[in-house]
């Protein structure tokens, strides 16, 4: 039975408090979630009893609110000005939010009651006025902190879960209303007569760049010519490298419904002018299912991925959405290109703007479950996977070309070409010459299918299950190379372009040449990654067997100077596997062989499985040196590209001495392909170690220093920037003002970068954000390429010398020197329960021992995120500040903020952070959990520099309040405050019984996911993890 709309509205009235309800209108989200929407009526258990959960829902929370709904809404937000009202209240993203948090409190209520749904709420409204009290003093939290204390460890569990799925829901709202805009603007655009392909009224988009560029120029400083932005543009390149860093809290199941509460909003924006009843209906029933879905599913991973489950999410990316989301991109790209600078100036067919990578199942560094079997399954995998999309391309495209041009009049060899494979007689040419196509690509997945089969029999028989198969298919029988099939691609789309059917040629033939031009036949090619210790490791190994003594106990120049006479010698070290042969069991430990091993897989991969070796912690020249020896040994013929990764603050400094002395050896140089070197800079290892200030500015000269080294030794130098998704780890929202702002003369063109974790899915996880994504990445190289920005001068540089040695002691004098900082940190964080999180393969820590160094920087950022001190993005940069503007250089640093945009986006980014950062919160933390007097002292320190690093931005920014211009970033945080405020009192206390409670009881189990539920809320809250 179904309420009516009377008895509805009349509940409504009755209940003015109820959860995600609220009658607050000072902030987005909480006009969003207004009085109105309360369904959950006085007397709700007997109309439980009569209404099937899942009976239309036409009468109540639906996404398409009446004109006179629509009225009340806005009539109860706060007044704004017209532009902020078009920016900010929007009213469909408030009547969505509105809506999902009433049908989420509705599943609260249908499956755990009346009282808990009431106990929620209590919550929520304790922490709304704990908000008002607008103060710093942690005494604000003291009623919530109470009722939280009277909570059963069930109770814990059901309320957290309801503050972190709504915060989850209305991610996947916020989501929408962006991908909403993005259409709204291309809509306008096209209303005004331009393109709308891509955005031509937004700074930080392509078709933008080439408007102001063609106009005016960088800065106003004169046009650029087409010629020369053409150029750019069909030559630079993005590579973006999908890594399984562990910061993707929520569980794929739980994006995946996210991604369908997407798509749900999306076909209501479809039909709400001009759908009937009937069709709204069918979309608010499929809401409230899935929201009921939502509401019970776990949201807590029981198991550990593996390195394969991880490379397998990791992939989805590119199957469910790049794979026709990023030809779509180019497509778009090709016709702002045309309609900017004239129709010869197009995007050519084989160009690639983009390339994708992965470490997934590459990466062994630290993660001892990557082992060299495990690379071999994964890149059968995409290759199986790779073949299998092509295929079914290939086949749609047999599909849409069946005709037959005549003979007459079109002289092509192309044409000649295609009816050559077709048949003389064959009435559809361009069908019969892809036939062949097809059922190759199939093969060659079956091929790779076949491999895998093979392999998983010999490395565990008494698992493997045999496959009826009549035929061995061998590797000359398949596509192993890309330009076998991107030759046959090309040649239809020639033959078509000259019978007079080019409009056909561009269609779905384009794209799929765009596909292979960018995904290969193998999708992603992995990145293999290792620390330097283990390749010094096995080369000592073999330096033992082979009576030449310890490489260990060699000097550099030792190690140098054999290195490159073995470069030099075609004699093998090693023949294959002599380091599992009877009798050499003491010259090779476990881990050599491991290494050996790699190197050894390395050899058997075909063209394109592989992309480049990174060297983690590589300090050397003999670092690099050695990972070229192993390849050559172990008979690579293609080595693999070797790529640096300087990390630390002394390997920052160190990396220009260490390249030059490498770029000097004939031997390394003769080797690489094209004279080009690839160099990866670590931002989350340097943050970590020295401080975002300090770090940042390490980056910006060593990149500058390795190019002029480089540029020394006619060296074409790429830089790989291993940035994390969080400001502390080298992130930043703002994609293209941070690639504009690089180091002078550093991109080029050419920019690799990382993308992590919760990012891959925030950026790529659905079309038109992807789309989005692609195109700040075109016009932010395109624009750096064309940007002029002079140098620092040497009186910056000296300040920024100074600043960094000034926040680098500060750092390290409280995280590395006070004895108190470790007891602290693992008291006040959930750092050491974070090891519970299933969210990534490979352990927290590089070894099992040791303290904060040893540490990966992902749970270091995670567990400071968690407390809102997000400490390590701005421990040292107020001292620094402080200390000039109380000096006699105040002018110039106060000129460097206004005149300098590299150095002001590392200030901006700072105070970004301290706007979303709470001491009370991280103070209630440390009353809860820190019972040492010394570690609590700490605290308070560390607090007190805290509030003085924000006075300090402040003063630099001559900004009244932090952030005081980003008016979205503080009105969103004003909204999700309150609710992450709850999750976190519920993690403090959950924490304390977690650590006060018997191991292996049953209550430790049901707290666990307490505290897993408050770390995935307080991340969705916070918009990231580590």
């Amino acid at each position: 039975m179904m309420f009516s709309r009377r008895a509805v509205a009349a509940a409504s009235a009755r209940t003015r408090h109820r959860i995600f309800a609220s009658s607050s209108s000072s902030s987005l989200l909480s006009s969003r979630i207004s009085n109105s929407n309360s369904h959950f009526i006085h007397h709700r258990q007997q109309h439980l009893q009569q209404r099937a959960w899942l009976t239309s829902s036409l009468n109540e929370p639906t996404l398409f609110p009446s004109a006179n709904a629509d009225a009340a809404i806005d009539g109860s937000a706060t007044v704004v000005s017209s532009a902020d009202k078009n920016l900010y209240d929007d009213a469909m993203l408030r009547s969505d939010v509105r809506t999902m948090g009433a049908l989420l409190g509705d599943a609260i209520a249908r499956h755990h009651g009346e009282d808990v749904l009431e106990k929620v709420e209590r919550l929520r409204g304790m922490a709304k006025v704990s908000r008002a009290a607008d103060t710093k003093d942690s005494a604000r939290l003291a009623p919530m902190v109470d009722f939280v204390e009277k909570l059963g460890a069930d109770e814990l569990v059901v309320i957290s879960r309801a503050f972190a799925h709504f915060l989850g829901v209305a991610n996947a709202a916020e989501a929408h209303q962006r991908s909403r805009r993005l259409r709204m603007d291309s809509a306008k655009e096209g209303k005004e007569g331009m393109l709308g392909a891509l955005h031509e009224t937004k700074r930080d988009s392509t078709a933008g760049v080439l408007s102001q560029f063609l106009r005016e120029g960088a800065d106003g400083k004169g046009a650029t010519t087409r010629d020369d932005l053409y150029d750019s543009l069909v030559s630079q390149t993005v590579e973006i490298v999908l890594t399984a860093h562990p910061t993707q809290v929520n569980r794929r199941t739980l994006l995946e419904k996210h991604g369908r509460v997407q798509r749900i909003l999306n076909d209501a924006d479809s039909i709400r002018e001009t759908g009937t009843p009937y069709k709204k209906g069918l979309l608010d029933d499929a809401l409230r299912r899935e929201i009921a879905s939502i509401w019970q599913t776990d949201e807590v991973s029981r198991v550990k991925p593996s390195p394969q489950s991880e490379a397998e999410r990791g992939t989805l990316v590119i199957e469910t959405v790049l794979w026709e989301s990023l030809p779509g991109f180019l497509r778009r790209l090709d016709a702002t290109m045309k309609d900017a600078m004239g129709e010869r100036h197009g995007l050519p067919l084989t160009a690639s703007p983009f390339k994708f990578a992965s470490w997934m199942g590459g990466d062994r560094d630290g993660n001892p479950n990557v082992t060299p079997d495990v690379t071999r399954e994964v890149c059968l995998v995409n290759r199986i996977k790779a073949a299998r999309l092509l295929e079914g391309d290939v086949r749609e495209l047999m599909s849409l070309i069946s005709g037959n041009p005549p003979r007459k009049s079109f002289d092509s060899e192309a044409m000649d070409r295609v009816r050559e494979r077709s048949g003389a007689e064959s009435r559809a040419p361009f069908r019969s010459y892809l036939h062949p196509v097809a059922e190759k690509l199939k093969k060659t997945g079956d091929w790779a299918e076949q491999e895998l089969e093979k392999m998983h029999k010999s490395t565990d028989p008494s698992k493997h299950v045999e496959k009826v198969s009549t035929t061995n298919i061998l590797p000359e029988e398949v596509y192993l190379s890309k330009d076998e099939i991107m030759e046959e691609l090309l040649t239809v789309h020639q033959s078509l372009c000259d019978t007079g059917n080019a409009v056909v040629a561009d269609g779905r033939l384009a794209d799929i040449i765009r596909k292979v031009s960018a995904f290969g036949l193998t999708l992603v090619p992995l990145d293999v990654r290792q620390e330097s210790d283990r390749h010094s490791e096995a080369l000592d190994c073999v330096t033992k067997y082979l009576g030449l003594g310890s490489y260990l106990q060699w000097d550099e120049g030792a190690r140098v100077n054999w290195i490159t006479q073995q470069l030099q010698s075609r004699r093998p070290l090693l023949r294959a596997g002599t380091w599992n042969e009877a009798g050499n069991e003491d010259f090779f430990s476990a881990t050599a062989k491991d290494t050996l091993e790699t190197f050894q897989m390395i050899s058997e991969q075909h063209e394109a499985s592989l992309g480049a070796y990174v060297i983690s912690q590589c300090t050397s020249a003999s670092d690099i040196l050695a990972v070229l020896l192993l390849q050559r040994d172990a008979g690579v013929e293609s080595p693999l590209r070797v790529v640096p990764l300087f990390e630390t603050l002394d390997d920052l400094n160190g990396a220009a001495s260490t390249m030059d002395r490498l770029f000097s050896i004939p031997a390394y140089v003769g080797s690489l392909e094209g004279r080009k070197q690839e160099v990866m800079i670590g931002y989350s290892d340097s943050a970590k170690d020295a401080g975002r200030l300090a770090a940042s500015w390490a980056q910006y000269e060593t990149q500058l220093e390795l190019a002029r080294v480089a540029e020394e030794h006619s060296v074409d130098l790429v830089y790989f920037h291993g940035k994390g998704g969080t400001v502390g780890r080298g992130g930043n929202p703002n994609t293209f003002d941070a690639i504009v702002n690089h180091a002078p003369g550093t991109v080029n063109g050419q920019f690799r970068v990382t993308e992590q974790g919760e990012m891959i899915n925030q950026n790529f996880g659905y079309s038109d954000r992807a789309e989005r994504t692609l195109d700040l990445y075109t016009a932010a190289v395109l624009a750096e390429q064309h940007t002029d920005r002079p140098l620092p001068t040497k009186e910056w540089k000296d300040m920024m010398d100074k600043l960094s040695e000034i926040s680098c002691d500060a750092y390290r004098r409280i995280v590395r020197e006070d004895e108190r900082f470790v007891p602290y940190f693992r008291a006040a964080t959930p750092e050491m329960e974070l090891s519970n999180l299933n969210i990534g393969s490979r352990p927290a820590k590089r070894k099992a021992s040791g303290g904060v160094e040893s540490l990966r920087a992902i749970p270091w950022i995670f567990a400071w995120t968690q407390t809102r001190l997000n400490l390590p993005t701005w421990l040292g940069v107020g001292e620094a500040i402080n200390e000039v503007l109380a000096g006699k250089d105040e002018e110039t640093l106060r000129t460097m903020y206004k005149e300098w945009g590299t150095f002001r986006t590392t200030i901006d980014l700072v105070e970004m952070i301290l706007s979303k950062s709470d001491s009370s919160i991280a103070r209630h933390y440390e009353n809860v959990l820190v019972s040492d007097p010394k570690a609590a002292e700490l605290g308070s320190e560390i607090r007190e520099i805290h509030d003085a690093t924000e006075r300090a931005i402040m003063d630099l920014s001559d900004h009244k309040t932090l952030s005081e211009n980003d008016h979205l970033l503080l009105r969103l945080m004003a909204v999700r405050n309150p609710y992450v405020d709850c999750l976190n009192v519920l993690q403090a206390e959950t924490l304390k019984r977690l650590r006060q409670s018997s191991e292996g009881s049953t209550e430790e189990e049901v707290l666990k996911d307490a505290l897993l539920t408050t770390i995935t809320g307080v991340a969705n809250g916070m918009g990231n993890t580590g």
